[in-house]
This record gives C-alpha cells, structure tokens and sequence, in this order.
C-alpha cells in the first residue's frame, strides 16, 4: 500500500472517530473557549518544559488515572511509555491552519481528557508515561488531495516528536526498557520513529519491550528487522490492529489483502482463528470507571481485526461497524495484562 493510499484510509477512520463518541475519543467536557483559527504561532515545542508534555512521570496528567476496579494493583514503572495521541485537531471550520498550534489550550485540554485519558492510561500499572505535544496535522490533511501538502504537514508534525524523543532519550530514558504506543496520527509517526531509531540501531532495539501501533495501517515490509509479535512470549516486536465489526465493506477494508499486519490481542498472534468472547479481559469505555468483561470475540481477517458486536449495556444503541475509535478501550485489559507479561519476559530475557 502506498503512503498516499494510507493516508486516505486513514482518513475515513478517523472521521469515524470524531462521531464514535462511546469509545472514549470524545468524553464529557467542557473545554476552554477560544477560536484556533486566529492562533497562527507556530513557535517549536519547548520540550524541557512540561508544558509540552500531555503526560509527564514529573506532574499528575489524566494518564495517571485507574478505572476504579483496578486500583487494587499497585504501579512498578518498569518500563517507560512514549505515547502519540491521535488527532485531535479537527475543527471543521478552521481552514487557516494545516498543522495545530501547539499552545492552543483549548485543543490540548481537548487531547488531555480523550486520549491521554483513555488510551495512554492503560500503561500506567507498568510504565511512566511520556506524552509529547506535537503540532499535530490538521483532520483533513489525510484527504487532502495537494498530497504534497499533505505529507508537508505530517513532517512538520513529526519533528516535533523527533525532537521530543530525542530530549527524552537525553534526559529521561537512562537505559530503562522502552515501550512505543500509538493511536491514528499517532501511529502514522510512530512507525516512522520506529524506523528511524530502532529498526536501524541495535542498541536502542535492545531496549525496545514492544511497540503498539494501533488505528493505522503497518505494512509487513515496512521494517528490515522489526517484525510483528509472534505470540504473547515476544519481546521487541510490534503489535498492530484496526478494529471493525463483522460485515463491515469498504474499499480500503478487506479480508483478503494480507500485505498489513494485524496482530489479534487475545492471542497476540498473526493467526487467522476466531478468538471467543472469553478471552476478553475487559473494555473500559465512557465510564472511564466501569470495565465490561467477554464483551465480543475477535479474529484477523485480511488486513484487519474483526470482532462481533460489542456486548455492553446501552450496546444496541451503536450499529456503527467501524471501531476505530475503540482500537485501544475494547481491548483495555487484554493490553495492560500484555504489557506487564510481556515487560516480565524481557527483563527475564536481559538477565539471561
């Protein structure tokens, strides 16, 4: 698959998400008031400050919240987290800018209580969590048809995560065990970080536990050594899904196409095979502080995850199909049971 024809496939997802409210894009708030389109700074992050950083280990960030059942675990941070948000600059009106400003507070406070929230919180039993803002590329920059626009803004974007990765690897990591976790846009730069920096060092890919790359495409040659996680007893491997109900059509979906790679988080193999509800750990959804548990099976078709119906009350009400939006919150538990398990394996391994 091409870049250009990522983007677009991005693209009609995470329109999706914006709609999808139950999965945990868009949970109740009440933002800061102010018109984006007039912020026009586009002044670099300053990534000594933890002003740039949605989740930092040095402040409390909505990614140290615990859904209220699991606050009987205690946290060990054996392992840190770089975590890319997904979009969240979005505003349908705002035609005057194609990458976000990056103080702009009521989109950050927008980023903080959706993403950071519902998503980078599942790795706050195991890891400290690092969350750079970045001048994120607008919504309708993924079906922008000036494609050399386009991938102008999701460079500009990408620099800035550069840099950020860049000043923690200089001042925060020390050698810990890394984890990289992605959502949408996030993913779009974390497979090219992953490039960069891993797939071509040796030291830092000895440091890699895992890499989590979910919502956007990854094609299975995109890396020379990184590969996919095998099974649950893996370490320094990728795990990659987009998540959608059974029946599902669409063009850019398909369950033939077997070039991406698609990672099932019950088994956490490559395996085609249907997965039973049963193996569901459980879902935390817009009650940040309810998990649902056996909620759907799951298996891997083509080049995406198919799952049946959510089972959750008020359920009935959702006949959307696509779970982009629910790519991390359907699978919460199966997640952050897989990071612990698989953080234990690779501190075993480098013992050895």
């Amino acid at each position: 698959m091409s870049r250009l024809a990522v983007l677009h496939t991005a693209s009609y997802i995470a329109l999706l998400c914006i709609t999808f409210l139950a999965w945990g894009c868009s949970p109740k708030y009440t933002p800061n008031q102010g018109n984006p389109r007039l912020q026009t700074s586009h002044a670099a992050p300053d990534y000594a400050s933890l002003s740039y950083w949605a989740a930092h280990p040095a402040k409390w960030d909505p990614s140290d919240s615990v859904p209220k059942p699991l606050r009987k675990t205690s946290a060990t941070y054996d392992a840190d987290v770089f975590f890319l948000h997904p979009t969240s600059f979005t505003n349908e009106n705002d035609t005057l800018q194609d990458n976000a400003n990056i103080d702009d507070s009521a989109l950050n406070h927008k980023t903080d209580f959706s993403s950071i929230l519902y998503q980078a919180s599942v790795f706050n039993e195991s890891c400290r969590i690092y969350a750079p803002r970045y001048r994120q590329a607008h919504l309708r920059m993924y079906y922008q048809h000036d494609t050399a626009r386009a991938l102008r803004a999701f460079d500009f974007a990408y620099q800035d995560i550069r840099q950020a990765f860049l000043h923690y690897l200089q001042t925060e990591n020390k050698g810990r065990p890394i984890i990289i976790a992605s959502h949408s846009q996030g993913t779009t730069h974390a497979k090219r970080l992953l490039r960069e920096f891993f797939d071509t060092d040796s030291i830092l890919r000895s440091q890699l536990v895992a890499a989590y790359l979910l919502g956007i495409p990854v094609e299975k040659a995109y890396y020379q050594v990184l590969q996919p996680c095998a099974d649950s007893l893996s370490v320094g491997c990728y795990a990659s899904w987009r998540t959608y109900r059974r029946g599902y059509q669409d063009r850019y979906i398909s369950t033939e196409d077997t070039s991406i790679s698609v990672v099932n988080p019950y088994s956490w193999k490559t395996s085609a095979g249907t997965m039973s509800r049963s193996m569901h750990k459980g879902a935390v959804l817009l009650k940040f502080n309810k998990v649902y548990t056996h909620t759907q099976s799951a298996a891997i078709s083509g080049n995406a995850l198919w799952i049946s119906k959510p089972r959750f009350p008020g359920g009935f009400l959702y006949a959307t199909r696509n779970y982009h939006a629910g790519d991390y919150n359907l699978f919460y538990l199966n997640i952050r049971e897989d990071v612990s398990r698989r953080l234990r394996l690779y501190k075993a391994v480098r013992r050895a």
